[in-house]
């Protein structure tokens, strides 16, 4: 199948038997007076605060309305846990500024959507979607929340997630918290949004938002992203700090711009990426913040790019490999030189010592962070969080158990040898050994495969399915990783990933964009019941 066929077929399926809530049939009351709410970009939304066609409060409301008619009833998504009580007020001040000063930048009066494990000083909680942290509101916000303000942006909400960043269970359901319930996927809603940065993807994707915020560990930008047809990008470990974000890992731990383009993700980058002296993989990063990465998208940017294709993440999946031809046809359309397959040294090694790392990391780190809670707070320890856990069985276990909690527990300090020889065989396998090594033996711009499967059924009795994935070895080195939309594949979203050496998000970013720009291939959801059999 050729690129014109791939894209053709695509298209068919997106729109095959899809339930009546389309674009077409969007409420009045969404864009009173203008154009239509659905896939407007952060210049579209610029353009039209410039010329009046909207106000940041006319914006504010209409996804407020938005998200009342789609999350929470008709399709009943659930990707916002609460919305701010206080964003047309912002929103309205953010006007009278604009119409006294001008605008602050790109995000002046824009709404964005934050995932529920990052702080925000706004009444409303921050939960990591548990039940044990209800009623915790945080003094201030994350440093990334207080640069996107900043910006102007308006934070609309909090969005679902996978409970705990999905760092809860063996046998966890994607998108459900015990504060959101289940998240579902836009394009067949029987099916998973994938996550942990559910609710932030799948806002994005249903035009619930202009733009959110996700976190990653692994996989929990790039995922959700792919799995609902949006763009993802996971910074280098450090660029955005990671103050104020409930923690898994501080060896991977990130956030990150979820949006429909790259170009607004470079926006988003500049602006949330920032030195914060007070994280020590932020204060590491020395002078190689940039406040404009805008600069790199460029349409023509797979020209004369070498690209290494690493086969093995879907090599026991035909029908996935053969849409991953026809996005290696599409490079190749585009200029991009093709190396085929340049696959890691030591692929799949390091699912052991990465999960060592991570339950030693998470003991370490959400102590520290629990601990900042006020003193009459009755969960501010691990220890604490499963006991809550116990005792609320009914509410906060009803579907899956606790048992990474209980493995994380039984750790010891970050001193003992068991995890620092995991972290060194991490770091080999994903860096020395791994994408250094590969960008370097090829004289390779980047690593590029599909991102995921398609979305899995949601099951709430055996947990989540695995459709693959290749988020690790960029998520283990702490190296950037970009998804870009590649199509539908039988109704269902694909993205197709770049993935490259550390701060390299300048040619990631080009990449991405020369891809964007070459196979058009985001298509907006139509919240069919199912995927619609041929």
């Amino acid at each position: 199948m050729d690129r014109r066929e791939f894209l053709a077929a695509a298209a068919v399926a997106a729109t095959a038997g899809a339930e009546s809530i389309t674009p077409s049939t969007a409420s009045p009351s969404e864009h009173p007076g203008t154009e239509p709410l659905e896939e407007l970009s952060l210049a579209d939304i610029a353009a039209a605060f410039a010329d009046g066609r909207w106000t940041s409060q006319r914006l504010t409301q209409a996804y407020l309305n938005r998200i009342e008619r789609l999350d929470r009833r008709g399709p009943n998504l659930r990707a916002v846990i609460e919305t701010n009580p206080r964003a047309l007020e912002i929103a309205a001040a953010l006007d009278a500024e604009r119409q006294a000063h001008g605008s602050r930048g790109p995000l002046h009066g824009v709404p964005v959507l934050i995932k529920d494990n990052v702080e925000t000083s706004d009444h409303m909680m921050s939960t990591a979607g548990s039940l044990a942290l209800q009623g915790w509101y945080a003094p201030e916000d994350a440093p990334l929340v207080a640069r996107l303000r900043a910006a102007g942006a308006v934070i609309l909400g909090k969005t679902n997630l996978s409970e705990w960043a999905n760092f809860r269970s063996t046998h966890s359901i994607s998108g459900w918290s015990g504060r959101g319930g289940q998240c579902r996927n836009p394009y067949a809603l029987d099916r998973t949004s994938s996550g942990s940065s559910s609710g932030s993807a799948v806002a994005v994707s249903a035009n619930l938002c202009a733009i959110a915020v996700g976190t990653e560990t692994d996989g929990s930008i790039v995922s959700p992203a792919s799995i609902n047809g949006i763009v993802g990008l996971k910074p280098t470990v450090g660029l955005v700090s990671r103050r104020g974000i409930a923690p898994i890992s501080h060896s991977q731990d990130t956030a990150g711009p979820l949006t429909r383009s790259v170009r607004d993700a470079a926006v988003m980058l500049g602006i949330m990426a920032g030195l914060d002296a007070a994280d020590a993989a932020s204060a590491a990063v020395g002078e190689r913040f940039e406040t404009d990465y805008t600069r790199y998208l460029d349409p023509h940017g797979l020209q004369g790019a070498r690209l290494g294709i690493a086969r093995k993440f879907f090599a026991d999946n035909a029908p996935v490999n053969r849409f991953l031809d026809g996005c290696i046809e599409t490079l190749k359309s585009a200029g991009a030189v093709i190396v085929d397959p340049a696959d890691l040294p030591l692929h799949g090694s390091t699912g052991g010592p990465e999960q060592e790392v991570l339950l030693y990391e998470f003991k370490a780190d959400l102590n520290a962070y629990l601990r900042r809670l006020p003193p009459t707070f009755p969960v501010r320890s691990l220890a604490a969080l499963i006991r809550f856990n116990e005792a609320h069985r009914d509410t906060e276990m009803p579907l899956f158990d606790q048992e990474l909690l209980h493995q994380a527990e039984a750790k010891g300090p970050l001193t003992d040898k068991a995890y620092l020889d995991a972290r060194a065989a991490c770091l080999k396998a994903t860096r020395s050994q791994g994408i250094d090594a590969v960008l370097a033996e090829h004289n390779l711009d980047a690593m590029v495969t599909l991102t995921s499967g398609p979305a899995w059924l949601i099951d709430p009795i055996n947990g989540d399915s695995d459709s693959g994935g290749c988020s690790s070895p960029a998520a283990i080195a702490g190296y950037p990783h970009i998804t870009v939309p590649a199509g539908l594949f039988h109704g269902l979203p694909i993205g197709l990933s770049f993935f490259g050496a550390a701060f390299s998000e300048p040619k990631l970013i080009k990449l991405g964009s020369g891809f964007e720009a070459t196979a058009h291939a985001r298509i907006p959801p139509r919240f069919a019941a199912g995927v619609q059999r041929s």
